[in-house]
Protein backbone atom coordinates (compact mmCIF):
# COMPACT_ATOMS: atom_id res chain seq x y z
CA UNK A 1 0.00 0.00 0.00
CA UNK A 2 1.31 3.46 -0.91
CA UNK A 3 1.94 6.46 2.08
CA UNK A 4 -0.96 8.30 0.15
CA UNK A 5 -3.40 5.59 0.43
CA UNK A 6 -1.91 4.60 3.87
CA UNK A 7 -2.81 8.55 5.00
CA UNK A 8 -6.00 8.66 3.49
CA UNK A 9 -7.01 5.35 5.16
CA UNK A 10 -5.73 6.73 8.48
CA UNK A 11 -7.79 10.48 7.74
CA UNK A 12 -10.72 7.90 6.54
CA UNK A 13 -10.81 5.66 9.69
CA UNK A 14 -13.04 8.27 11.82
CA UNK A 15 -15.28 8.63 9.36
CA UNK A 16 -15.92 4.50 8.93
CA UNK A 17 -16.27 4.17 12.57
CA UNK A 18 -18.80 6.69 12.53
CA UNK A 19 -21.06 5.59 9.54
CA UNK A 20 -20.84 1.81 11.09
CA UNK A 21 -23.69 2.92 13.40
CA UNK A 22 -26.79 2.08 11.75
CA UNK A 23 -29.12 5.00 12.89
CA UNK A 24 -25.87 7.34 11.88
CA UNK A 25 -26.08 5.94 8.49
CA UNK A 26 -29.58 6.84 8.48
CA UNK A 27 -29.32 10.49 9.73
CA UNK A 28 -26.67 10.79 6.74
CA UNK A 29 -28.91 8.74 4.06
CA UNK A 30 -31.68 11.15 5.37
CA UNK A 31 -29.79 14.76 5.67
CA UNK A 32 -28.14 13.09 1.93
CA UNK A 33 -31.53 13.52 0.18
CA UNK A 34 -33.08 16.45 1.72
CA UNK A 35 -30.77 19.14 1.96
CA UNK A 36 -30.04 20.38 5.93
CA UNK A 37 -32.93 19.30 8.46
CA UNK A 38 -33.79 19.83 12.09
CA UNK A 39 -33.57 17.71 14.57
CA UNK A 40 -37.48 17.48 14.67
CA UNK A 41 -37.43 16.63 10.68
CA UNK A 42 -34.66 13.95 11.33
CA UNK A 43 -36.55 12.30 13.77
CA UNK A 44 -39.76 12.23 12.43
CA UNK A 45 -41.07 9.08 11.58
CA UNK A 46 -38.35 7.37 13.38
CA UNK A 47 -37.70 5.42 16.82
CA UNK A 48 -35.29 7.70 18.29
CA UNK A 49 -34.95 10.48 20.60
CA UNK A 50 -34.28 13.82 19.81
CA UNK A 51 -31.35 13.48 22.78
CA UNK A 52 -30.04 10.05 20.90
CA UNK A 53 -29.99 11.91 17.27
CA UNK A 54 -28.28 14.86 18.43
CA UNK A 55 -25.31 12.50 20.02
CA UNK A 56 -25.24 10.75 16.80
CA UNK A 57 -25.18 14.03 14.86
CA UNK A 58 -22.06 15.26 17.54
CA UNK A 59 -20.36 11.95 16.57
CA UNK A 60 -20.98 12.63 12.64
CA UNK A 61 -19.73 16.19 13.55
CA UNK A 62 -15.97 14.65 15.16
CA UNK A 63 -15.96 12.72 12.09
CA UNK A 64 -16.16 15.72 9.77
CA UNK A 65 -19.32 14.49 8.12
CA UNK A 66 -22.41 17.04 8.92
CA UNK A 67 -21.96 20.61 10.35
CA UNK A 68 -24.74 22.68 12.22
CA UNK A 69 -25.74 26.20 11.66
CA UNK A 70 -28.65 28.66 12.92
CA UNK A 71 -31.45 29.41 10.85
CA UNK A 72 -33.29 31.53 13.03
CA UNK A 73 -34.25 30.05 16.27
CA UNK A 74 -34.03 26.41 14.93
CA UNK A 75 -30.55 24.08 14.39
CA UNK A 76 -30.54 22.54 11.15
CA UNK A 77 -27.57 19.99 10.19
CA UNK A 78 -26.32 19.16 6.93
CA UNK A 79 -24.34 17.11 5.25
CA UNK A 80 -20.37 17.96 4.24
CA UNK A 81 -20.01 15.85 1.13
CA UNK A 82 -16.22 16.22 0.70
CA UNK A 83 -15.38 13.41 3.93
CA UNK A 84 -18.01 11.39 1.81
CA UNK A 85 -15.58 12.03 -1.25
CA UNK A 86 -12.59 11.69 0.51
CA UNK A 87 -14.02 8.10 2.19
CA UNK A 88 -15.03 7.09 -1.50
CA UNK A 89 -11.87 7.58 -2.95
CA UNK A 90 -10.25 4.91 -0.07
CA UNK A 91 -12.61 2.60 -1.12
CA UNK A 92 -12.22 2.56 -4.52
CA UNK A 93 -8.26 1.92 -4.24
CA UNK A 94 -9.06 -0.94 -1.74
CA UNK A 95 -11.15 -2.06 -4.66
CA UNK A 96 -9.00 -1.34 -7.30
CA UNK A 97 -6.16 -3.02 -5.10
CA UNK A 98 -8.57 -6.16 -4.97
CA UNK A 99 -9.64 -6.32 -8.73
CA UNK A 100 -5.84 -6.44 -9.17
CA UNK A 101 -5.28 -9.26 -6.27
CA UNK A 102 -7.95 -11.30 -7.95
CA UNK A 103 -6.94 -10.50 -11.64
CA UNK A 104 -3.36 -12.31 -10.72
CA UNK A 105 -4.69 -14.86 -9.14
CA UNK A 106 -7.17 -15.69 -12.27
CA UNK A 107 -3.79 -15.60 -14.57
CA UNK A 108 -2.63 -18.12 -12.01
CA UNK A 109 -4.88 -20.62 -12.01
CA UNK A 110 -5.43 -20.27 -15.41
CA UNK A 111 -1.48 -20.87 -16.40
CA UNK A 112 -0.77 -24.19 -18.52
Amino acid sequence: MSLRTANALKRSAPIFAALGDATRLHVVSRLSGGGPMSINQLTEGANVTRQAVTKHLNVLADAGLVRDSWRGRERVWELKTRQLEEARRVLDAISARWDEAIERLRAMVEEP
